[in-house]
């Protein structure tokens, strides 16, 4: 298999509205470098003057040099049969298929992105950028924010990573959505336009009934993770049904989650019914042992017919969760069933459990701390805002809970939350509270996000 490392220059920093001044390839087997490829490109336009300040890239340098249409062949035949790599593969490849796009060619290929590989393949530096990752490795840049210098550099740092991961980046190599397994009247440039955002997205058959709904960070990226699924026959009969896609641009994962599944139950779409399983198996439970002591334990639902406080996607996550929880509160771990023992538990030996494990402990106090906690977990009493990101960057989200209960969420101006939070019910579409709905909540408030929370 032979890798294609490249690195572009361009006239600015997007593919729809940019054209490439610069272009380096270095084609790798695997072992070294067995051909290359460098040339100013004539873009056609004018290069903004900050562009030349960043690259030295002038209007007077790339006058004779080819357009992208007179080497688009030479660049179709270098890459034949090979993996495009670059660091930040997104911005390269998408200059690539936005340059050939106009030429009236699709260019697609498997693709490698070393940014997201060196994350995983050598993890712990402060920081991947090209500049910043090839300094601490002790690669030497000849020519940065130039298309050559950059892209051997880039070569240089694939080789390393390469060679240290056991699959040689296999796992990291992202295909590309294949026009011959995909309904005939699914059109591949929908799939193209679709937007790099956070929100729910729609599959419809060819009666335009909707059979399946999802969310995601990046709709377009989900969507096409949906579009190469042929690992199953159950995947590949969905593809072959999916004749157009729709989406709704929520701007916040947590009213990506709600809508969601506000959107299933609505719909009732065939292949969410037939793909559904639990996604959080797990729960935790509350029970009063013969002491007289709360006790909290996470056990799977199917196994327990009471109502779970809280849910989980694992018995690890929720294990990881109730430590964590009685490490806050000064909790028993015995009586929380994280650790077996007939006598005290070991928290108590280091004096970090109070002594309720052997009932040493005044019940009602250690009570008092177990009820204080599920309040919390539970919402139970509380009204606060959730305030998050929105749709774009002149608007927030807004979710609303009063008195522990779910009202609803909305969108509002961006500097909304400088007025009396009792007015900002305004911006929000009330709605009905379920048992999905506290999970979601629950799930996303234990997560660190850059959310704020404004109580009431």
């Amino acid at each position: 298999m032979n890798y294609v490392i490249i690195d572009v220059e361009t006239t600015g920093g997007s593919p729809k509205n940019s054209k490439i001044t610069e272009l380096a390839m270095y084609k790798y087997d695997g072992e070294k470098i067995i051909d290359e490829f460098v040339t100013l490109v004539n873009p056609e336009m004018q290069i903004p003057e900050f562009i030349v300040r960043l690259t030295g890239i002038n209007d007077r340098m790339v006058a004779q040099a080819p357009k992208f249409f007179e080497i688009a062949k030479q660049i179709i035949d270098f890459t034949e049969d090979c993996i495009f790599v670059a660091h930040n593969v997104a911005f390269d490849y998408g200059m690539f298929r936005s340059e050939f796009k106009s030429l009236g060619y699709d260019f697609r290929k498997p693709h490698l992105c070393t940014v997201r590989a060196s994350r995983v393949v050598i993890p712990g530096y402060a920081s991947y950028s090209l500049g910043k990752i090839t300094r601490e490795l002790g690669i030497e840049i000849q020519g940065r924010h130039r298309a050559g210098g950059d892209a051997l550099a880039t070569t240089k740092l694939f080789e390393i990573i390469y060679h240290k991961d056991p699959n040689n980046l296999s796992t990291f190599i992202q295909e590309e959505v294949n026009p011959k397994r995909i309904h005939p009247n699914l059109s591949i440039e929908t799939i193209d336009e679709l937007p790099s955002k956070t929100g729910v997205y729609f599959f419809h058959n060819e009666f335009n009934q909707i059979i399946y709904i999802g969310k995601s960070i990046s709709i377009k990226k989900r969507v096409e993770q949906h579009l190469r699924n042929t690992k199953t026959a159950k995947g590949i009969k969905m593809i072959q049904s999916i004749v157009h896609v729709s989406h709704e641009v929520t701007g916040s994962e947590i009213i990506s989650m709600l809508r969601e599944s506000e959107l299933i139950k609505e719909h009732k779409p065939i292949y969410n019914r037939q793909l559904k399983r639990s996604l959080y198996p797990f729960g935790l439970f509350d029970h009063v042992d013969e002491h007289g002591y709360i006790t909290l334990r996470i056990e799977s639902i199917a196994k327990n017919p009471s109502i779970p406080l809280v849910h989980f996607s694992s018995k690890k996550d929720g294990v990881s969760y109730l430590m964590n929880c009685c490490e806050q509160e000064s909790l028993c771990q015995k009586l929380c069933y994280l650790y077996q023992s007939q006598e005290q538990c070991f928290q108590y030996n280091i004096r970090q459990c109070k002594g309720a494990c052997i009932q040493e402990e005044n019940v009602l106090e250690y009570n008092t701390r177990v009820e204080a906690l599920i309040k919390q977990i539970t919402f139970e009493g509380k009204s606060f805002y959730i305030i998050d990101k929105g749709r774009d960057k002149v608007e927030k989200s807004v979710i609303w809970i009063e008195n522990g209960m779910y009202q609803g969420y909305g969108f509002a101006p961006y500097h909304f939350h400088g007025k009396t939070p009792n007015d900002w019910s305004r911006y929000i579409t009330i709605q009905k509270e379920n048992k999905d709905i506290k999970t979601i909540l629950n799930i996303f408030l234990r997560k660190e996000n850059k959310f704020k929370i404004i109580e009431l």
